[in-house]
């Protein structure tokens, strides 16, 4: 099985459930055996450097059934160059390269004056998956935005040199991921924090023959060099603007790699200046985490309401996996938060209800009992331990005693 030239660019999303099918197909094209390096560049001045790579890595393992290897090029500048030229030729014997969140101004400091675009140039023309999303896509177009100093250090509004791996493709363009970001509410942040003003002056300042390429959110362009084909996938949509004017192409639409490398042959559909596209997405296919909580939280409501324990810890259980599945997700820290507390809410009423209204106290609470112990092993297992705390706390607090012994827990009321 050949290796085939893809070049995959993600909105958002690259390590959250909503790309997992896309991730998925992807790796279904790689060669058995195949190497695949996460490029940790953007991200390496974080502190917790080392715990992104880590939970990106258990995301492809878990999520994809692919073994990631950190490249371990994140401080190139003042680096030893030996360790450098290791890390680089790491990436070009990849079969699959993915680089996600971070800066994209850190990315360019660090990779200036290193091969790292010709070898990601070189992989799209004699075989390979290159897969950059968030920050990372920023970089692979002719020119970058340094959306940080824009957005939070409040610098002009500026264009830096990009990466222009685009130019392998014959397609003259600047990546925006995040696209359709409404988190400023009252503000506009859509494309990528910049809102319409700022990216109209950016626009202005591109040459002619330079345009905007758009991303949404939890969305991917793949383009099959070999095909000449290129795929929306996800839940929005991808835009094509030229000098104000922009043709959506929807997700699941594949169009031949001409419409991209010259997009002024598109037929115009502008956006609304203000309101951001809203996706419609099954409650399986929730767009955020904070979204599944507020399912999951309705849905364990409405358990509680109608006297269905079963049904409120399965809720639980199912925010559970949710938190799980979205850990990955370097964008949720405040969803994360938000879903704990809504778990530790939904945890405490598992516990009174197990009480509450019961003729038999032992022998009624036995089945509701399974699964909230179920419940806390979960927990145990995933090393959540202050959940586990509470749970128990909260059921001593209502006469219910549970010790952990050799053959599992067990539990007993308290006379």
């Amino acid at each position: 099985m050949s290796t085939p030239r893809l070049l995959t660019i993600m909105g958002s999303g690259e390590t959250a459930p909503t790309m997992v099918t896309t991730h998925r197909k992807l790796a279904a094209r790689l060669p058995k055996g195949a190497r695949a390096v996460l490029l940790d560049t953007p991200y390496g001045f974080q502190e917790n450097a080392s715990e992104l790579s880590s939970k990106a890595r258990d995301y492809f393992d878990t999520s994809i059934n692919l073994q990631l290897v950190t490249a371990d090029l994140d401080r190139v500048q003042g680096a030893d160059s030996v360790h450098v030229e290791r890390s680089l030729k790491l990436v070009a014997d990849a079969h699959y390269v993915f680089a996600g969140p971070g800066s994209p101004s850190y990315a360019l400091r660090q990779w200036s004056g290193t091969a790292i675009a010709e070898v990601l140039r070189a992989k799209l023309r004699t075989g390979g998956v290159v897969t950059f999303a968030s920050a990372a896509a920023l970089t692979l177009g002719r020119f970058t935005l340094p959306v940080y100093e824009i957005y939070k250090v409040g610098e002009d509004p500026r264009w830096l040199q990009g990466l222009d791996v685009l130019a392998e493709l014959g397609i003259n363009a600047v990546v925006v991921p995040h696209y359709n970001n409404a988190e400023g509410g009252h503000h506009d942040t859509r494309f990528c924090y910049m809102g319409e003003r700022r990216l109209a002056q950016l626009e202005s300042e591109l040459e002619d023959e330079t345009w905007v390429l758009g991303v949404d959110e939890h969305t991917a362009l793949v383009i099959d060099i070999e095909a000449d084909t290129a795929e929306v996938t996800g839940k929005g949509v991808v835009t094509l603007r030229v000098k104000g004017e922009s043709t959506e192409i929807p997700s699941g639409e594949v169009i031949p790699l001409a419409r991209i490398r010259d997009p002024r042959s598109s037929t115009s559909t502008p956006r609304p200046k203000i309101e951001t596209t809203v996706v419609a997405v099954s409650e399986n296919e929730d767009a955020t985490l904070r979204a599944a909580t507020d399912r999951l939280s309705a849905a364990f409501d409405d358990a509680v309401a109608n006297g269905d324990g079963e049904g409120a810890a399965r809720a639980a259980l199912a925010l559970d996996d949710a938190l799980r599945l979205w850990s990955a997700d370097t964008l949720q820290s405040d969803d994360t938060d938000y879903a704990r507390s809504v778990l530790r809410g939904m945890i405490t009423r598992l516990a009174d209800i197990a009480v509450n209204g019961l003729r038999d106290p032992r022998e009624s609470l036995a089945p509701v009992m399974d699964v909230v112990l179920d419940l806390r092993a979960r927990v145990r297992a995933d090393k959540r331990f202050d959940l586990s705390d509470v749970l128990r706390d909260r059921l001593t607090e209502i006469g219910i005693e549970v010790r952990d012994t050799a053959d599992g827990p067990s539990w007993n009321l308290r006379d």
